[in-house]
């Protein structure tokens, strides 16, 4: 919280810089850099798509979701570092593994996985997309194995596998003692009652979503844009602070995506905001399959091979990425180059008031 009430305040410093072309002069304060602020995603955003954009293959791709159900939210929120781990894993391992089936496609994928934990009324919610290429090279990497035009997988085949998975690995960290149990949930800490609670979240179905297929690699970028670096909220749907009242737009799903205003108490509003922040050093976008870090170039050259595609252009300069919204180094009048001239030291804090020099 700290954080993000002093970015882009004199308290973070800063610099002044001049165009280059008309002369215009601005004072710019640094930015908190934190990953939960909405005022810092843009540039992050920006850089993540330019390397984004040469891994994009000439085939459908599909979005699926996998949500966790409340009962389960609710030991996620106590445990994030451990259930969140498991939500995403788990819905990766699920895709990959009823796509290598014969039956389904017979190939291995690749996939981004996005976690986010929030619904439209900041409410807890953790759920993951999951962006997927509509093939992938099959399973002894000779050919390129294309899914049926408009459709990936069975939803009710993935959701079946997604529980017993997320089940399995949730029991395997209850029985290594990974997970905790504090105020209404204490009980669960008894392997009993947690035994119970698994049996039940057995017999509930688990909502996994496949939305229709992207219309090409352009509409990807634009998707991934809008859903990597996102936070809970954005300033953007702030509509007033009065008093101690926050206001904000939100869309009601349950009523055709209407767009309604909910007015909040303040502490509320910062309540519901804290409950999304994550772990230290949590990674909540992931790549699988061929998209992993440790083989990616390998894999997407196979990929290239396999679908005859020329070799990719050089991913470009975020700054001038056409997808990036922010550009920071260029002058809103001219669009010339701003160039720094001075910078803006941070102030020394201030001593308290018992401090007395006894020189």
């Amino acid at each position: 919280m700290s954080a993000i009430e002093l970015c882009r305040t004199a308290a973070l410093g800063g610099h002044i810089e001049a165009c280059a072309a008309c002369g215009l002069v601005r004072w710019a304060y640094n930015s908190c850099r934190n990953r939960h602020c909405p005022k810092c995603q843009g540039s992050a955003c920006a850089e993540w798509l330019a390397a984004r954009q040469a891994e994009l293959l000439p085939v459908p791709y599909f979005h699926v979701v996998f949500t966790l159900p409340a009962p389960v939210a609710e030991i996620a929120l106590q445990n994030k570092q451990a259930v969140y781990a498991i939500l995403l894993r788990t819905a990766a391992e699920t895709l990959r593994t009823i796509a290598a089936d014969a039956k389904h496609l017979g190939a291995e994928i690749g996939l981004v996985a996005v976690l986010h934990t929030w619904g439209q009324n900041l409410h807890h919610h953790p759920h993951v997309h999951c962006v997927v290429p509509g093939g992938g090279p099959s399973l002894d990497g000779t050919r390129w194995m294309a899914c049926r035009p408009g459709f990936f997988l069975p939803v009710r085949v993935l959701s079946r596998l997604f529980r017993r998975l997320f089940l399995d690995a949730l029991c395997a960290d209850f029985t290594a003692g990974e997970l905790g149990f504090f105020g209404e949930l204490a009980a669960l800490a008894e392997p009993a009652t947690f035994a119970r609670r698994l049996r039940e979240l057995r017999r509930i179905n688990w909502v996994v979503y496949a939305k229709p297929p992207f219309g090409g690699p352009e509409q990807v970028l634009a998707y991934l844009g809008r859903y990597t670096h996102r936070v809970a909220i954005s300033n953007a749907r702030l509509v007033s602070v009065t008093g101690d009242q926050v206001a904000f737009r939100w869309k009601d799903y349950r009523h055709h995506g209407s767009s309604k205003i909910m007015t909040l108490a303040a502490d509320e509003f910062i309540r519901r905001f804290l409950l999304h922040t994550l772990p230290d050093g949590f990674h909540r976008i992931r790549h699988y399959g061929f998209l992993a870090n440790g083989h990616r170039a390998a894999k997407l050259a196979l990929c290239h091979r396999l679908l005859d595609m020329p070799h990719p252009e050089p991913a470009a300069d975020p700054i001038d990425n056409a997808l990036s919204p922010h550009r920071p180094e260029r002058c809103p009048c001219c669009g010339g180059v701003m160039m720094v001239i001075g910078f803006l030291p941070r102030p020394m804090p201030a001593r308290p008031s018992f401090w007395h020099d006894t020189s």
